[in-house]
Protein backbone atom coordinates (compact mmCIF):
# COMPACT_ATOMS: atom_id res chain seq x y z
CA UNK A 1 0.00 0.00 0.00
CA UNK A 2 1.23 3.48 -0.92
CA UNK A 3 0.12 6.76 0.61
CA UNK A 4 0.96 10.39 -0.15
CA UNK A 5 0.17 13.63 1.66
CA UNK A 6 -1.94 15.45 -0.91
CA UNK A 7 -3.42 18.82 -0.03
CA UNK A 8 -5.13 18.28 3.36
CA UNK A 9 -5.39 14.47 3.34
CA UNK A 10 -3.60 11.17 2.84
CA UNK A 11 -4.27 9.65 -0.60
CA UNK A 12 -4.00 5.90 -1.14
CA UNK A 13 -2.54 5.03 -4.55
CA UNK A 14 -0.77 2.38 -6.56
CA UNK A 15 1.70 3.40 -9.26
CA UNK A 16 2.78 0.54 -11.49
CA UNK A 17 5.70 1.67 -13.63
CA UNK A 18 6.40 -0.08 -16.90
CA UNK A 19 6.99 1.46 -20.32
CA UNK A 20 8.06 5.07 -19.83
CA UNK A 21 8.06 5.64 -23.59
CA UNK A 22 4.28 5.36 -23.70
CA UNK A 23 1.63 7.43 -21.90
CA UNK A 24 0.79 6.49 -18.34
CA UNK A 25 -2.82 5.38 -17.84
CA UNK A 26 -4.47 7.15 -14.90
CA UNK A 27 -7.72 5.68 -13.58
CA UNK A 28 -10.30 7.63 -11.55
CA UNK A 29 -13.16 5.72 -9.94
CA UNK A 30 -16.88 6.20 -9.46
CA UNK A 31 -18.90 7.22 -6.41
CA UNK A 32 -19.01 4.56 -3.71
CA UNK A 33 -16.10 2.51 -5.08
CA UNK A 34 -12.34 2.29 -4.70
CA UNK A 35 -9.61 1.61 -7.23
CA UNK A 36 -10.15 -2.15 -7.15
CA UNK A 37 -12.94 -1.74 -9.73
CA UNK A 38 -10.22 -1.42 -12.40
CA UNK A 39 -8.29 -4.55 -11.45
CA UNK A 40 -9.43 -6.70 -14.38
CA UNK A 41 -8.25 -3.99 -16.76
CA UNK A 42 -5.00 -3.35 -14.89
CA UNK A 43 -4.07 -7.05 -14.96
CA UNK A 44 -3.88 -6.75 -18.73
CA UNK A 45 -2.73 -3.16 -19.30
CA UNK A 46 0.05 -3.06 -16.69
CA UNK A 47 1.99 -5.60 -18.77
CA UNK A 48 2.58 -2.90 -21.40
CA UNK A 49 1.99 0.50 -19.79
CA UNK A 50 2.55 2.40 -16.58
CA UNK A 51 -0.67 2.65 -14.57
CA UNK A 52 -1.75 4.94 -11.73
CA UNK A 53 -4.66 3.98 -9.50
CA UNK A 54 -5.86 5.98 -6.51
CA UNK A 55 -8.72 6.31 -4.06
CA UNK A 56 -10.29 9.75 -4.19
CA UNK A 57 -10.89 11.57 -0.91
CA UNK A 58 -13.63 10.07 1.23
CA UNK A 59 -13.28 6.66 -0.43
CA UNK A 60 -11.25 3.49 0.03
CA UNK A 61 -8.21 4.04 2.21
CA UNK A 62 -7.82 7.73 1.46
CA UNK A 63 -8.55 10.42 4.02
CA UNK A 64 -11.87 12.16 4.44
CA UNK A 65 -10.85 15.80 4.72
CA UNK A 66 -13.37 18.54 5.22
CA UNK A 67 -16.83 17.82 3.82
CA UNK A 68 -18.89 18.50 1.80
CA UNK A 69 -16.68 18.71 -1.26
CA UNK A 70 -16.72 20.65 -4.48
CA UNK A 71 -15.48 19.00 -7.64
CA UNK A 72 -12.31 21.10 -7.51
CA UNK A 73 -11.29 19.27 -4.32
CA UNK A 74 -11.19 16.00 -6.25
CA UNK A 75 -9.64 17.61 -9.33
CA UNK A 76 -6.88 19.29 -7.34
CA UNK A 77 -6.11 16.05 -5.49
CA UNK A 78 -5.46 14.21 -8.74
CA UNK A 79 -3.42 17.07 -10.16
CA UNK A 80 -1.27 17.19 -7.01
CA UNK A 81 -0.80 13.41 -7.02
CA UNK A 82 0.26 13.41 -10.68
CA UNK A 83 2.66 16.29 -10.04
CA UNK A 84 4.12 14.50 -7.02
CA UNK A 85 4.72 11.36 -9.07
CA UNK A 86 5.98 13.44 -12.03
CA UNK A 87 3.29 12.09 -14.37
CA UNK A 88 2.30 14.22 -17.35
CA UNK A 89 0.98 13.71 -20.86
CA UNK A 90 -1.16 10.84 -19.55
CA UNK A 91 -4.26 9.05 -20.75
CA UNK A 92 -6.93 9.77 -18.13
CA UNK A 93 -9.70 7.20 -17.75
CA UNK A 94 -12.57 8.28 -15.52
CA UNK A 95 -15.76 6.49 -14.53
CA UNK A 96 -18.86 8.47 -13.47
CA UNK A 97 -17.62 11.12 -10.99
CA UNK A 98 -14.16 9.98 -12.03
CA UNK A 99 -15.10 11.18 -15.49
CA UNK A 100 -15.99 14.58 -14.09
CA UNK A 101 -12.67 14.63 -12.24
CA UNK A 102 -10.58 13.89 -15.32
CA UNK A 103 -12.51 16.49 -17.32
CA UNK A 104 -11.67 18.96 -14.57
CA UNK A 105 -8.00 17.99 -14.71
CA UNK A 106 -7.96 18.63 -18.44
CA UNK A 107 -9.62 22.03 -18.09
CA UNK A 108 -7.22 23.06 -15.30
CA UNK A 109 -3.99 21.43 -16.47
CA UNK A 110 -4.13 20.33 -20.11
CA UNK A 111 -0.38 19.68 -19.99
CA UNK A 112 -1.10 16.59 -17.90
CA UNK A 113 -3.44 15.03 -20.46
CA UNK A 114 -2.86 13.49 -23.89
CA UNK A 115 -6.21 11.70 -24.13
CA UNK A 116 -9.47 11.01 -22.31
CA UNK A 117 -11.63 7.93 -21.93
CA UNK A 118 -14.88 9.07 -20.33
CA UNK A 119 -16.74 6.04 -19.01
CA UNK A 120 -20.41 6.26 -18.02
CA UNK A 121 -20.16 9.95 -17.29
CA UNK A 122 -21.14 13.33 -18.68
CA UNK A 123 -20.30 17.01 -18.56
CA UNK A 124 -23.10 17.24 -15.99
CA UNK A 125 -24.58 14.28 -14.10
CA UNK A 126 -28.11 14.48 -12.71
CA UNK A 127 -29.84 17.49 -11.25
CA UNK A 128 -30.10 19.24 -7.90
CA UNK A 129 -33.34 17.55 -6.85
CA UNK A 130 -32.07 14.04 -7.62
CA UNK A 131 -28.86 14.52 -5.68
CA UNK A 132 -30.54 16.24 -2.75
CA UNK A 133 -33.02 13.35 -2.51
CA UNK A 134 -30.24 10.77 -2.63
CA UNK A 135 -28.20 12.64 -0.03
CA UNK A 136 -31.23 12.87 2.26
CA UNK A 137 -31.84 9.12 1.98
CA UNK A 138 -28.21 8.45 2.90
CA UNK A 139 -28.39 10.88 5.82
CA UNK A 140 -31.47 9.21 7.24
CA UNK A 141 -30.82 5.55 6.46
CA UNK A 142 -27.13 5.21 5.72
CA UNK A 143 -25.77 3.74 2.52
CA UNK A 144 -27.75 0.53 3.13
CA UNK A 145 -30.85 2.52 2.20
CA UNK A 146 -29.37 3.17 -1.25
CA UNK A 147 -27.79 -0.24 -1.77
CA UNK A 148 -30.38 -2.09 -3.85
CA UNK A 149 -31.16 0.83 -6.15
CA UNK A 150 -27.45 1.42 -6.70
CA UNK A 151 -26.75 -2.19 -7.59
CA UNK A 152 -29.56 -2.08 -10.14
CA UNK A 153 -28.00 0.98 -11.74
CA UNK A 154 -24.48 -0.42 -11.59
CA UNK A 155 -24.95 -3.84 -13.16
CA UNK A 156 -26.82 -5.44 -16.04
CA UNK A 157 -29.64 -7.96 -15.54
CA UNK A 158 -27.27 -10.71 -16.70
CA UNK A 159 -24.73 -9.80 -14.03
CA UNK A 160 -27.39 -9.90 -11.32
CA UNK A 161 -28.48 -13.32 -12.54
CA UNK A 162 -25.09 -14.98 -13.03
CA UNK A 163 -22.60 -13.19 -10.77
CA UNK A 164 -24.15 -13.27 -7.32
CA UNK A 165 -20.89 -13.84 -5.45
CA UNK A 166 -19.15 -10.94 -7.21
CA UNK A 167 -22.23 -8.79 -6.67
CA UNK A 168 -21.98 -9.37 -2.91
CA UNK A 169 -18.45 -7.98 -3.05
CA UNK A 170 -19.56 -4.81 -4.80
CA UNK A 171 -22.36 -4.42 -2.28
CA UNK A 172 -19.76 -4.56 0.48
CA UNK A 173 -17.54 -2.02 -1.30
CA UNK A 174 -20.43 0.41 -1.61
CA UNK A 175 -21.87 -0.03 1.88
CA UNK A 176 -18.42 0.33 3.51
CA UNK A 177 -17.75 3.67 1.84
CA UNK A 178 -17.55 6.38 4.53
CA UNK A 179 -20.96 8.02 4.71
CA UNK A 180 -19.52 11.54 4.73
CA UNK A 181 -17.29 10.66 1.79
CA UNK A 182 -20.30 9.52 -0.20
CA UNK A 183 -22.43 12.53 0.74
CA UNK A 184 -19.55 14.95 0.25
CA UNK A 185 -18.84 13.61 -3.22
CA UNK A 186 -22.54 13.50 -4.06
CA UNK A 187 -22.64 17.21 -3.28
CA UNK A 188 -19.66 17.78 -5.57
CA UNK A 189 -21.36 15.92 -8.42
CA UNK A 190 -24.60 17.85 -7.85
CA UNK A 191 -22.83 21.17 -8.30
CA UNK A 192 -20.37 20.20 -11.06
CA UNK A 193 -21.08 21.33 -14.61
CA UNK A 194 -18.50 21.27 -17.40
CA UNK A 195 -21.05 21.67 -20.20
CA UNK A 196 -19.81 25.08 -21.30
CA UNK A 197 -16.20 23.87 -21.39
CA UNK A 198 -16.73 20.58 -23.22
CA UNK A 199 -16.22 22.09 -26.67
CA UNK A 200 -12.71 23.20 -25.66
CA UNK A 201 -11.45 19.62 -25.24
CA UNK A 202 -8.93 19.08 -28.03
CA UNK A 203 -7.23 15.81 -27.08
CA UNK A 204 -8.48 12.47 -28.48
CA UNK A 205 -11.55 11.48 -26.46
CA UNK A 206 -13.77 8.41 -26.34
CA UNK A 207 -17.06 8.45 -24.46
CA UNK A 208 -18.27 4.98 -23.54
CA UNK A 209 -21.32 3.68 -21.68
CA UNK A 210 -22.89 0.38 -20.72
CA UNK A 211 -26.16 -0.29 -22.52
CA UNK A 212 -27.93 -0.98 -19.19
CA UNK A 213 -26.41 1.95 -17.30
CA UNK A 214 -29.10 3.19 -14.92
CA UNK A 215 -27.05 6.09 -13.57
CA UNK A 216 -25.70 7.80 -16.69
CA UNK A 217 -27.75 6.39 -19.55
CA UNK A 218 -26.48 6.11 -23.13
CA UNK A 219 -28.41 9.19 -24.24
CA UNK A 220 -26.75 11.34 -21.58
CA UNK A 221 -23.26 10.09 -22.40
CA UNK A 222 -23.83 10.50 -26.13
CA UNK A 223 -24.97 14.05 -25.46
CA UNK A 224 -21.60 14.83 -23.92
CA UNK A 225 -19.77 13.12 -26.78
CA UNK A 226 -21.57 15.44 -29.20
CA UNK A 227 -20.21 18.45 -27.31
CA UNK A 228 -16.57 17.33 -27.62
CA UNK A 229 -15.12 17.94 -31.09
CA UNK A 230 -14.00 14.76 -32.82
CA UNK A 231 -14.85 12.47 -29.91
CA UNK A 232 -15.96 8.87 -30.34
CA UNK A 233 -19.02 7.32 -28.70
CA UNK A 234 -19.37 3.61 -27.92
CA UNK A 235 -22.02 1.52 -26.18
CA UNK A 236 -20.86 -1.65 -24.41
CA UNK A 237 -23.33 -4.47 -24.61
CA UNK A 238 -24.33 -6.43 -21.49
CA UNK A 239 -22.95 -3.86 -19.07
CA UNK A 240 -24.37 -1.37 -16.61
CA UNK A 241 -22.70 1.60 -14.95
CA UNK A 242 -19.39 -0.18 -14.28
CA UNK A 243 -18.37 -1.84 -17.55
CA UNK A 244 -14.78 -2.25 -16.37
CA UNK A 245 -16.15 -4.89 -13.99
CA UNK A 246 -18.63 -6.54 -16.34
CA UNK A 247 -16.91 -6.26 -19.72
CA UNK A 248 -13.26 -5.47 -19.01
CA UNK A 249 -12.07 -6.75 -22.40
CA UNK A 250 -14.12 -4.04 -24.10
CA UNK A 251 -12.63 -1.29 -21.92
CA UNK A 252 -9.12 -2.69 -22.42
CA UNK A 253 -9.59 -2.63 -26.19
CA UNK A 254 -10.83 0.98 -26.11
CA UNK A 255 -7.84 2.05 -24.01
CA UNK A 256 -5.34 0.24 -26.22
CA UNK A 257 -6.89 1.76 -29.35
CA UNK A 258 -6.67 5.19 -27.76
CA UNK A 259 -2.99 4.79 -26.83
CA UNK A 260 -2.24 3.72 -30.40
CA UNK A 261 -3.34 7.12 -31.73
CA UNK A 262 -1.92 9.48 -29.09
Amino acid sequence: MNFAKINDISIHFNYLKNNENKPTIVFSNSLGTDFRIWQKCVDDLAKDYSVLLYDKRGHGLSGLGQTPYIIDNHVNDLIALMDKLEISNALLVGLSVGGLIVQGVYHSRPDLVCGLVLCDTAAKIGNETMWNDRIEIARNGGLEALLEANMQRWFSPNFHKNNQIELRGYEAMFSRTPLEGYIGTGTAIRDADFTSKASSISVPTTCVVGEYDGATNPELVEGTAKLIPGSKFEVIKNAGHIPCAEQPKEIIQIIREMIAII
